[in-house]
Protein backbone atom coordinates (compact mmCIF):
# COMPACT_ATOMS: atom_id res chain seq x y z
CA UNK A 1 0.00 0.00 0.00
CA UNK A 2 1.34 3.46 -0.91
CA UNK A 3 1.01 6.11 1.76
CA UNK A 4 0.20 9.68 0.82
CA UNK A 5 2.95 12.19 1.43
CA UNK A 6 2.38 14.50 4.36
CA UNK A 7 4.18 17.71 5.38
CA UNK A 8 5.48 15.87 8.45
CA UNK A 9 6.89 13.04 6.30
CA UNK A 10 8.53 15.51 3.93
CA UNK A 11 10.12 17.31 6.86
CA UNK A 12 11.52 14.05 8.20
CA UNK A 13 12.83 13.09 4.76
CA UNK A 14 14.51 16.45 4.20
CA UNK A 15 15.53 17.82 7.60
CA UNK A 16 17.83 20.36 5.92
CA UNK A 17 15.03 22.04 3.99
CA UNK A 18 14.18 25.63 4.83
CA UNK A 19 10.83 27.28 4.24
CA UNK A 20 11.18 30.85 2.93
CA UNK A 21 7.87 32.70 3.25
CA UNK A 22 6.79 34.72 0.21
CA UNK A 23 9.65 33.27 -1.82
CA UNK A 24 12.81 35.29 -2.29
CA UNK A 25 14.86 36.29 0.74
CA UNK A 26 12.86 39.01 2.46
CA UNK A 27 11.71 36.63 5.22
CA UNK A 28 14.69 34.84 6.73
CA UNK A 29 14.03 31.62 8.70
CA UNK A 30 15.46 31.74 12.22
CA UNK A 31 16.86 28.24 11.55
CA UNK A 32 19.48 29.98 9.35
CA UNK A 33 21.06 31.14 12.62
CA UNK A 34 20.44 28.21 14.97
CA UNK A 35 21.36 24.94 13.27
CA UNK A 36 24.83 23.49 13.94
CA UNK A 37 24.83 21.17 10.90
CA UNK A 38 23.98 24.10 8.64
CA UNK A 39 26.77 26.11 10.26
CA UNK A 40 29.33 23.41 9.40
CA UNK A 41 28.07 23.42 5.82
CA UNK A 42 28.55 27.21 5.73
CA UNK A 43 32.15 26.83 6.87
CA UNK A 44 32.90 24.42 4.03
CA UNK A 45 31.11 26.39 1.33
CA UNK A 46 31.95 29.97 2.32
CA UNK A 47 35.19 29.87 4.32
CA UNK A 48 37.07 26.84 2.95
CA UNK A 49 36.04 26.74 -0.73
CA UNK A 50 35.58 29.27 -3.54
CA UNK A 51 36.12 32.32 -1.33
CA UNK A 52 38.97 34.55 -0.20
CA UNK A 53 39.18 35.29 3.52
CA UNK A 54 40.92 38.19 5.24
CA UNK A 55 43.91 37.26 7.41
CA UNK A 56 45.66 40.56 8.17
CA UNK A 57 47.68 43.53 7.04
CA UNK A 58 51.23 43.49 5.70
CA UNK A 59 52.08 46.13 8.29
CA UNK A 60 51.50 43.53 11.04
CA UNK A 61 54.48 41.48 9.82
CA UNK A 62 56.95 44.09 8.49
CA UNK A 63 60.20 42.13 9.06
CA UNK A 64 61.49 38.75 7.95
CA UNK A 65 60.42 36.13 10.51
CA UNK A 66 57.44 38.12 11.75
CA UNK A 67 54.23 36.15 12.12
CA UNK A 68 50.61 36.57 13.17
CA UNK A 69 48.33 33.75 14.31
CA UNK A 70 44.77 34.17 13.11
CA UNK A 71 41.94 32.08 11.61
CA UNK A 72 40.17 31.29 8.37
CA UNK A 73 36.69 30.25 9.38
CA UNK A 74 37.30 28.09 12.44
CA UNK A 75 40.71 26.82 11.29
CA UNK A 76 43.81 28.30 12.94
CA UNK A 77 46.37 29.67 10.47
CA UNK A 78 49.66 31.58 10.64
CA UNK A 79 50.58 34.51 8.40
CA UNK A 80 54.37 34.78 8.06
CA UNK A 81 56.94 36.87 6.21
CA UNK A 82 59.70 34.70 4.77
CA UNK A 83 63.40 35.48 4.51
CA UNK A 84 62.84 36.79 0.96
CA UNK A 85 60.05 39.10 2.11
CA UNK A 86 57.30 36.91 0.64
CA UNK A 87 54.10 36.48 2.68
CA UNK A 88 52.91 32.94 3.37
CA UNK A 89 49.86 31.57 5.18
CA UNK A 90 49.98 28.02 6.58
CA UNK A 91 47.60 26.00 8.71
CA UNK A 92 48.50 25.84 12.39
CA UNK A 93 48.38 22.03 12.56
CA UNK A 94 51.54 19.95 12.90
CA UNK A 95 51.89 17.34 10.14
CA UNK A 96 52.95 14.73 12.72
CA UNK A 97 50.23 14.41 15.36
CA UNK A 98 48.01 17.34 14.53
CA UNK A 99 48.87 19.71 17.38
CA UNK A 100 48.14 23.44 17.04
CA UNK A 101 51.78 24.22 17.72
CA UNK A 102 51.75 28.04 17.54
CA UNK A 103 50.24 29.63 20.64
CA UNK A 104 51.47 33.25 20.44
CA UNK A 105 49.34 35.83 18.63
CA UNK A 106 52.34 37.70 17.19
CA UNK A 107 56.09 37.27 17.21
CA UNK A 108 59.27 36.72 15.25
CA UNK A 109 60.89 33.34 14.60
CA UNK A 110 63.48 31.78 12.32
CA UNK A 111 61.45 28.56 12.24
CA UNK A 112 58.39 26.94 13.77
CA UNK A 113 58.93 24.05 16.17
CA UNK A 114 56.12 21.87 17.47
CA UNK A 115 56.71 21.43 21.23
CA UNK A 116 55.20 17.93 21.29
CA UNK A 117 57.88 16.06 19.31
CA UNK A 118 60.08 18.92 18.07
CA UNK A 119 59.22 18.66 14.39
CA UNK A 120 60.45 21.91 12.84
CA UNK A 121 59.25 23.86 9.82
CA UNK A 122 60.50 26.76 7.74
CA UNK A 123 58.58 30.02 7.70
CA UNK A 124 56.80 28.90 4.54
CA UNK A 125 55.78 25.60 6.15
CA UNK A 126 58.31 23.12 4.74
CA UNK A 127 59.29 20.31 7.10
CA UNK A 128 63.00 20.63 7.83
CA UNK A 129 63.67 18.60 10.95
CA UNK A 130 62.41 15.31 12.45
CA UNK A 131 64.11 14.13 15.66
CA UNK A 132 65.35 10.53 15.46
CA UNK A 133 64.32 10.32 11.81
CA UNK A 134 67.13 7.81 11.23
CA UNK A 135 66.67 6.06 14.56
CA UNK A 136 69.01 5.72 17.54
CA UNK A 137 72.21 3.65 17.58
CA UNK A 138 72.36 1.33 20.55
CA UNK A 139 74.61 -1.67 21.14
CA UNK A 140 76.05 -1.49 17.65
CA UNK A 141 72.72 -1.34 15.83
CA UNK A 142 70.17 1.30 14.80
CA UNK A 143 66.78 1.12 16.47
CA UNK A 144 63.63 2.82 15.27
CA UNK A 145 63.47 5.79 12.93
CA UNK A 146 61.10 6.73 10.16
CA UNK A 147 60.48 4.35 7.21
CA UNK A 148 63.05 4.44 4.43
CA UNK A 149 60.56 6.02 2.02
CA UNK A 150 59.70 8.89 4.41
CA UNK A 151 60.10 12.15 2.46
CA UNK A 152 59.94 15.46 4.36
CA UNK A 153 58.57 17.11 1.22
CA UNK A 154 55.35 15.14 1.74
CA UNK A 155 54.84 16.31 5.31
CA UNK A 156 54.90 20.09 5.35
CA UNK A 157 52.27 22.34 6.88
CA UNK A 158 49.17 22.84 4.74
CA UNK A 159 49.77 25.98 2.64
CA UNK A 160 46.99 28.37 1.69
CA UNK A 161 46.79 30.38 -1.50
CA UNK A 162 47.73 34.00 -0.75
CA UNK A 163 46.75 37.30 -2.38
CA UNK A 164 48.01 40.71 -1.28
CA UNK A 165 46.53 43.98 -2.48
CA UNK A 166 47.05 47.46 -1.10
CA UNK A 167 48.77 46.07 2.00
CA UNK A 168 45.87 43.72 2.85
CA UNK A 169 46.47 39.95 2.97
CA UNK A 170 43.86 37.37 1.95
CA UNK A 171 44.15 33.59 1.94
CA UNK A 172 42.16 30.58 0.76
CA UNK A 173 42.37 26.83 1.37
CA UNK A 174 41.00 26.51 -2.18
CA UNK A 175 43.93 26.86 -4.58
CA UNK A 176 41.51 26.96 -7.53
CA UNK A 177 39.69 30.03 -6.18
CA UNK A 178 39.13 32.89 -8.65
CA UNK A 179 41.43 35.91 -8.54
CA UNK A 180 40.95 38.32 -5.65
CA UNK A 181 39.96 41.05 -8.11
CA UNK A 182 37.28 38.88 -9.71
CA UNK A 183 36.10 37.81 -6.26
CA UNK A 184 35.49 41.43 -5.26
CA UNK A 185 34.13 42.57 -8.60
CA UNK A 186 34.75 46.04 -10.10
CA UNK A 187 32.31 47.99 -7.92
CA UNK A 188 33.57 46.76 -4.56
CA UNK A 189 37.17 46.73 -5.78
CA UNK A 190 36.84 50.46 -6.42
CA UNK A 191 35.85 51.12 -2.81
CA UNK A 192 38.58 48.77 -1.56
CA UNK A 193 41.23 50.63 -3.59
CA UNK A 194 39.89 53.96 -2.34
CA UNK A 195 40.92 52.94 1.21
CA UNK A 196 43.92 50.76 0.37
CA UNK A 197 45.46 52.79 -2.42
CA UNK A 198 49.06 51.68 -1.89
CA UNK A 199 49.96 54.15 0.87
CA UNK A 200 52.00 52.28 3.45
CA UNK A 201 49.91 51.34 6.49
CA UNK A 202 50.79 51.62 10.17
CA UNK A 203 49.16 49.65 12.98
CA UNK A 204 47.57 51.75 15.73
CA UNK A 205 46.05 49.02 17.90
CA UNK A 206 43.61 46.15 18.35
CA UNK A 207 40.29 45.42 20.01
CA UNK A 208 38.84 41.94 20.46
CA UNK A 209 35.39 40.90 21.59
CA UNK A 210 33.32 37.72 21.78
CA UNK A 211 29.76 38.24 20.56
CA UNK A 212 27.22 35.51 21.43
CA UNK A 213 25.43 35.55 18.09
CA UNK A 214 25.60 33.94 14.66
CA UNK A 215 28.47 35.25 12.52
CA UNK A 216 26.16 36.31 9.67
CA UNK A 217 24.49 38.84 11.96
CA UNK A 218 27.58 41.05 11.81
CA UNK A 219 27.60 40.89 8.02
CA UNK A 220 23.90 41.84 8.16
CA UNK A 221 24.56 44.63 10.65
CA UNK A 222 26.97 46.39 8.29
CA UNK A 223 24.63 45.78 5.36
CA UNK A 224 21.79 47.43 7.30
CA UNK A 225 21.49 51.23 6.87
CA UNK A 226 18.09 51.18 8.61
CA UNK A 227 19.40 50.87 12.17
CA UNK A 228 22.32 53.37 12.54
CA UNK A 229 20.14 56.48 12.77
CA UNK A 230 17.71 54.71 15.12
CA UNK A 231 19.87 52.57 17.41
CA UNK A 232 22.98 54.73 17.66
CA UNK A 233 22.36 57.93 19.62
CA UNK A 234 25.79 59.17 18.65
CA UNK A 235 25.28 58.81 14.94
CA UNK A 236 21.96 60.56 14.67
CA UNK A 237 22.61 63.31 17.23
CA UNK A 238 25.93 64.42 15.77
CA UNK A 239 25.01 63.80 12.15
CA UNK A 240 27.62 61.12 11.46
CA UNK A 241 25.09 58.72 9.94
CA UNK A 242 21.47 59.78 9.44
CA UNK A 243 18.65 58.66 7.20
CA UNK A 244 18.62 62.07 5.51
CA UNK A 245 22.35 62.06 4.71
CA UNK A 246 23.34 61.79 1.06
CA UNK A 247 23.95 58.07 0.60
CA UNK A 248 24.44 55.14 -1.76
CA UNK A 249 24.21 51.37 -1.39
CA UNK A 250 26.33 49.34 -3.81
CA UNK A 251 26.85 45.58 -4.36
CA UNK A 252 28.92 43.19 -6.44
CA UNK A 253 27.24 41.18 -9.20
CA UNK A 254 26.60 38.24 -6.84
CA UNK A 255 25.14 40.52 -4.12
CA UNK A 256 27.46 38.95 -1.52
CA UNK A 257 29.67 42.01 -0.96
CA UNK A 258 28.39 45.53 -0.36
CA UNK A 259 29.36 49.12 0.33
CA UNK A 260 27.29 51.61 2.33
CA UNK A 261 28.34 55.15 1.50
CA UNK A 262 27.26 58.22 3.45
CA UNK A 263 28.14 61.92 3.41
CA UNK A 264 27.76 63.72 6.68
CA UNK A 265 25.31 66.61 6.81
CA UNK A 266 24.94 69.34 9.40
CA UNK A 267 24.20 68.07 12.92
CA UNK A 268 21.24 69.40 14.85
CA UNK A 269 17.59 69.92 13.96
CA UNK A 270 16.36 67.97 10.96
CA UNK A 271 12.85 67.01 9.94
CA UNK A 272 13.84 63.39 9.33
CA UNK A 273 15.30 62.77 12.76
CA UNK A 274 13.84 65.00 15.45
CA UNK A 275 11.03 62.53 16.19
CA UNK A 276 13.47 59.61 16.54
CA UNK A 277 13.94 58.64 20.20
CA UNK A 278 17.71 58.25 19.77
CA UNK A 279 18.05 61.90 18.71
CA UNK A 280 19.26 63.79 21.79
CA UNK A 281 19.11 67.48 20.97
CA UNK A 282 20.64 68.47 24.31
CA UNK A 283 23.57 66.05 24.12
CA UNK A 284 26.92 67.81 24.33
CA UNK A 285 30.48 66.49 24.31
CA UNK A 286 32.75 66.90 27.32
CA UNK A 287 35.64 66.66 24.86
CA UNK A 288 34.75 68.19 21.47
CA UNK A 289 37.92 66.73 19.96
CA UNK A 290 35.96 63.54 19.25
CA UNK A 291 34.31 65.51 16.45
CA UNK A 292 37.53 67.17 15.30
CA UNK A 293 36.94 65.87 11.78
CA UNK A 294 39.38 66.85 9.05
CA UNK A 295 38.38 65.94 5.46
CA UNK A 296 41.07 63.95 3.65
CA UNK A 297 41.76 64.19 -0.11
CA UNK A 298 41.30 60.45 -0.68
CA UNK A 299 37.72 60.50 0.62
CA UNK A 300 36.46 61.88 -2.69
CA UNK A 301 33.32 63.18 -1.01
CA UNK A 302 31.86 60.49 1.29
CA UNK A 303 32.60 60.88 4.99
CA UNK A 304 31.86 57.21 5.73
CA UNK A 305 32.15 54.04 3.67
CA UNK A 306 31.46 50.65 5.26
CA UNK A 307 32.46 47.78 2.99
CA UNK A 308 31.48 44.18 3.75
CA UNK A 309 33.51 41.51 2.01
CA UNK A 310 31.66 38.24 2.40
CA UNK A 311 32.18 36.17 4.48
CA UNK A 312 35.02 37.33 6.69
CA UNK A 313 35.72 41.05 6.95
CA UNK A 314 34.44 44.59 7.16
CA UNK A 315 36.52 47.56 6.04
CA UNK A 316 35.59 50.70 7.92
CA UNK A 317 36.12 54.35 7.14
CA UNK A 318 34.09 56.47 9.54
CA UNK A 319 35.33 60.04 9.19
CA UNK A 320 39.04 59.84 10.15
CA UNK A 321 38.85 56.44 11.86
CA UNK A 322 39.89 53.51 9.63
CA UNK A 323 40.00 49.84 10.59
CA UNK A 324 39.45 46.27 9.54
CA UNK A 325 36.96 44.10 11.43
CA UNK A 326 37.62 40.37 11.19
CA UNK A 327 34.70 37.96 11.73
CA UNK A 328 35.86 34.68 13.29
CA UNK A 329 33.03 32.13 13.73
CA UNK A 330 32.94 29.81 16.75
CA UNK A 331 29.96 27.52 16.35
CA UNK A 332 26.59 28.68 15.08
CA UNK A 333 25.91 30.89 18.09
CA UNK A 334 29.07 32.93 18.67
CA UNK A 335 31.95 34.65 16.92
CA UNK A 336 35.08 36.57 17.81
CA UNK A 337 35.29 40.05 16.34
CA UNK A 338 38.79 41.47 15.94
CA UNK A 339 39.34 45.14 15.13
CA UNK A 340 42.64 46.32 13.66
CA UNK A 341 42.87 50.11 13.79
CA UNK A 342 45.40 51.53 11.37
CA UNK A 343 46.68 54.73 9.83
CA UNK A 344 49.09 55.69 7.08
CA UNK A 345 52.83 56.10 7.32
CA UNK A 346 52.63 59.63 5.91
CA UNK A 347 50.04 60.77 8.48
CA UNK A 348 51.05 63.76 10.58
CA UNK A 349 51.31 63.21 14.36
CA UNK A 350 48.10 65.25 14.70
CA UNK A 351 46.23 62.99 12.27
CA UNK A 352 47.46 59.88 14.10
CA UNK A 353 46.12 61.29 17.37
CA UNK A 354 42.86 62.14 15.61
CA UNK A 355 42.48 58.59 14.27
CA UNK A 356 43.17 57.13 17.71
CA UNK A 357 40.69 59.45 19.38
CA UNK A 358 37.93 58.77 16.86
CA UNK A 359 38.58 55.03 17.21
CA UNK A 360 36.90 55.39 20.60
CA UNK A 361 33.61 55.71 18.74
CA UNK A 362 34.06 52.09 17.66
CA UNK A 363 35.36 48.82 19.08
CA UNK A 364 33.77 46.68 21.83
CA UNK A 365 33.17 49.61 24.20
CA UNK A 366 32.83 52.26 21.52
CA UNK A 367 30.29 55.05 21.84
CA UNK A 368 28.60 53.55 18.76
CA UNK A 369 29.63 49.93 18.31
CA UNK A 370 28.83 48.67 21.80
CA UNK A 371 25.18 48.89 20.73
CA UNK A 372 25.72 46.46 17.84
CA UNK A 373 27.21 43.69 19.97
CA UNK A 374 24.31 43.92 22.39
CA UNK A 375 21.52 43.81 19.82
CA UNK A 376 23.18 40.87 18.04
CA UNK A 377 23.27 38.94 21.33
CA UNK A 378 19.60 39.69 22.00
CA UNK A 379 18.66 38.72 18.43
CA UNK A 380 20.36 35.35 18.80
CA UNK A 381 18.45 34.78 22.03
CA UNK A 382 15.20 35.40 20.16
CA UNK A 383 16.16 33.00 17.36
CA UNK A 384 17.00 30.22 19.82
CA UNK A 385 13.73 30.80 21.68
CA UNK A 386 11.58 30.60 18.52
CA UNK A 387 13.54 28.58 15.91
CA UNK A 388 10.47 27.91 13.75
CA UNK A 389 9.86 31.63 13.12
CA UNK A 390 11.42 34.08 10.63
CA UNK A 391 12.90 37.57 10.43
CA UNK A 392 11.47 40.28 8.18
CA UNK A 393 13.69 42.31 5.83
CA UNK A 394 11.15 44.07 3.63
CA UNK A 395 12.01 47.74 4.09
CA UNK A 396 12.18 49.16 0.60
CA UNK A 397 10.35 46.20 -0.89
CA UNK A 398 11.24 42.56 -1.50
CA UNK A 399 13.53 42.90 -4.48
CA UNK A 400 17.31 43.26 -4.59
CA UNK A 401 19.08 46.22 -6.14
CA UNK A 402 21.37 49.18 -5.51
CA UNK A 403 19.86 52.38 -4.16
CA UNK A 404 20.67 56.03 -3.51
CA UNK A 405 19.03 56.11 -0.09
CA UNK A 406 19.25 54.28 3.25
CA UNK A 407 15.61 53.45 3.87
CA UNK A 408 15.92 49.87 2.65
CA UNK A 409 17.10 46.39 3.60
CA UNK A 410 18.08 45.46 0.06
CA UNK A 411 21.67 44.55 0.96
CA UNK A 412 20.48 41.94 3.46
CA UNK A 413 18.11 40.46 0.89
CA UNK A 414 20.97 40.39 -1.60
CA UNK A 415 23.28 38.55 0.79
CA UNK A 416 20.68 35.85 1.41
CA UNK A 417 19.99 35.56 -2.30
CA UNK A 418 23.63 34.55 -2.64
CA UNK A 419 23.49 32.40 0.52
CA UNK A 420 20.57 30.41 -0.89
CA UNK A 421 22.32 29.80 -4.21
CA UNK A 422 25.39 28.38 -2.46
CA UNK A 423 23.77 26.59 0.48
CA UNK A 424 20.69 25.11 -1.17
CA UNK A 425 22.16 24.04 -4.51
Amino acid sequence: MTLASTPEAETQAAPDALQWEAGGTSRIPFAVYTDEARHKKELERFFYKNHWCYVGLEAEIPESGDFKRTVVGERSVIMTRGTDGTIHVVENVCAHRGMQFCRERHGNKKEFVCPYHQWSYTLQGDLQGVPFRRGVRQDGKVNGGMPADFDPKDHGLTPLKVAVRGGVVFASFDHAVESLEDFMGPTILGYFDRLFSGRKLTILGYNRQRIPGNWKLMQENIKDPYHPGLLHTWFVTFGLWRADNKSELRMDAHHRHAAMISTRGAAGQGGQVTQVSSFKESMQLEDPRFLDIVPEPWWGGPTAVMTTLFPSVIFQQQVNSVSTRHIQPDGHGAFDFVWTHFGFEDDSPEMTERRLRQANLFGPAGFVSADDGEVIEFSQQGFEQKPFHRALAELGGRDVGETDHMVTETLIRGMYEYWRKVMEA
